[in-house]
């Protein structure tokens, strides 16, 4: 059987059809696409498509077809992914010395972007669309539902790892009155942050986790543990702890896998979130196990689908302004990386988790809050 009828007859499992009248039927203008997909993984469908070799009307419907039919598991044993396995395996990928390389390669690509990417509120992490009407809505709602699950209150002294563009704390020195200490390993991150945050009683620091003195209230940490890595978790965990006060509660919020990984996506890796890897519940209760209570455990991944697609508008609406700065390449690479993750989420295969954890248990018990 050829590479192309190989092609057709797995996507027909997925009620796909190449060059077919649907906006999810993906239409191909390079015959050597089939070869190269086979060989290549998830890897070579991703630069197929930032090389114009392919194309779809609605790429997230696309995603969601082929994932929901678990298409992506056909290619699991390819070398791409074998190499990054034994990579993974062998070498510590988030050691302290490699912990910027995600700010140099990801968040400091440029402030403009995610300024007209993210919205109002700047935040680079799920939303909470229970109540909410639109992105700004569903990111205030997610920051004031924090706020409540870790019983914030005047004058607490918060850290926030990962902090992005200091969005949480922001939000919560206008709204609940408190001081905090954001860290992120993206130096454009800090430059804006500190911008956003000022006259607040907010530090922004460029810092690893690993080197953190001190002590805190509560620690939350919103969309970084996906940049911890698995050789780490542990290391984290214990660190939380150790700033951590007792009778405090460490929030944690983090995209999570169905099944525990050592390696990412290759086309991810490669061209999103190098050295990221998305944590399983396995994974997570292994690090924590002796060290935290786990108090509450909260999934609303299929919010990160509106969330995704709410970005990708922002970002399509703005790219007449954008275009001058960023190529048409990046501009296919942006959408892929948006709209492939938004296919995903809505196909339920990866998650969002909210997280609560105590040092000793909650006295009295910890109440859910949703």
């Amino acid at each position: 059987m050829n590479a192309k009828k190989q092609v057709e007859k797995l996507l027909e499992i997925a009620g796909v059809k190449i060059n077919g009248p649907n906006d999810f039927d993906p239409q191909v203008f390079n015959e050597n696409l089939y070869k190269r997909v086979l060989s290549g993984g998830s890897l070579a469908l991703g630069e197929s498509y930032m090389d114009g070799w392919w194309d779809a009307k609605s790429l997230d419907r696309f995603f969601y077809k082929i994932l929901s039919a678990h298409l992506d598991k056909k290619f699991v044993f390819s070398w791409l992914i074998i190499l990054s396995f034994l990579k993974s395996f062998i070498f510590n990928l988030q050691k302290e010395s490699r912990s910027f390389i995600i700010g140099e390669r990801h968040y400091d690509i440029g402030n403009d972007l995610y300024q007209a990417m993210l919205g109002k509120t700047m935040a680079y992490s799920c939303g909470y669309w229970k109540n909410a009407n639109n992105l700004d809505e569903a990111q205030t709602a997610k920051f004031d539902l924090i706020c409540r699950k870790i019983g914030l209150k005047q004058g607490d002294y918060i850290l926030d790892i990962g902090c992005g563009w200091g969005s949480f704390l922001k939000f919560a020195a206008e709204n609940y009155r408190i001081k905090g200490l954001g860290i992120t390993v993206s130096k454009e991150q800090v430059k804006l942050a500190k911008e956003l945050c000022k006259n607040l009683p907010i530090e922004i620091k460029l810092q690893d986790y690993r080197t953190l003195q001190g002590k805190f209230d509560h620690i939350i940490s919103i969309g970084m543990f996906e940049h911890v890595g698995v050789k780490n978790y542990r290391v984290y965990m214990s660190k939380v702890k150790e700033l951590l006060k007792d009778n405090s509660l460490f929030f944690l919020q983090t995209i999570g896998s169905d099944k525990s990984l050592i390696h990412s996506d290759p086309w991810i890796e490669k061209y999103i979130f190098p050295n990221g890897i998305l944590p399983s519940i396995a994974q997570i209760a292994k690090s924590v196990e002796g060290l935290f209570v786990v108090e509450d455990w909260h999934n609303f991944g299929a919010y990160y689908d509106k969330t995704l697609m709410a970005w990708f508008k922002n970002f399509d609406v703005a790219w007449t302004q954008l275009q001058a700065k960023y190529s048409k390449r990046f501009y296919k690479m942006w959408k892929y990386y948006l709209l492939s993750l938004a296919g995903n989420f809505r196909a339920r295969n990866i998650q969002l988790w909210q997280i609560v954890f105590s040092k000793k248990g909650a006295p009295g018990g910890y109440k859910s809050i949703r």
